[in-house]
């Protein structure tokens, strides 16, 4: 199958790293839009956020770097933290025991889902970040 060039583009994307097309606005409501499905499966089936969530949050991360048009490269630089935060705070007013104890407060409740899921978070952000990276390569040198 051969594809036509995107407006913009001198040649058909070659690789993975020249695929990304997605607007940051339409990246961001993905991006939302899946992490909150997996915790509430998660939740939903478990009854707490679980390993499972955690894999599919690092995931989602590199998948979003993926898709990413190159002029909103920032966006999805500084999106896996604010997903994890906005997604514990959410389940952290709504249902603390998903991240800790049933007795939590909201705070302790984030901070403990912060903490126990902050290796998921470490690696997302790293692999979103190394993606971008390696697209910036391929960017810059065309």
């Amino acid at each position: 199958m051969i594809r036509e060039p995107r407006v913009g583009m001198t040649h058909p994307p070659r690789t993975l790293w020249e695929e990304g097309h997605e607007s940051g606005t339409s990246v961001v409501a993905l991006g939302a839009a899946l992490t909150l499905t997996v915790a509430v499966l998660d939740v939903a089936m478990l009854d707490r956020v679980t390993v499972l969530f955690d894999v599919c949050f690092v995931m989602i991360c590199t998948g979003l770097a993926l898709l990413v048009r190159p002029a909103d490269f920032f966006v999805v630089g500084v999106l896996p933290p604010l997903l994890m935060a906005g997604l514990f705070v959410l389940l952290a007013a709504t249902s603390p025991a998903a991240l800790g104890r049933a007795d939590d407060s909201m705070l302790q409740a984030l901070i403990r889902g912060l903490s126990h899921h902050s290796v998921a978070l470490l690696v997302g952000y790293a692999l979103a970040l190394a993606v971008l990276l390696i697209r910036r390569g391929f960017v810059t040198r065309d």
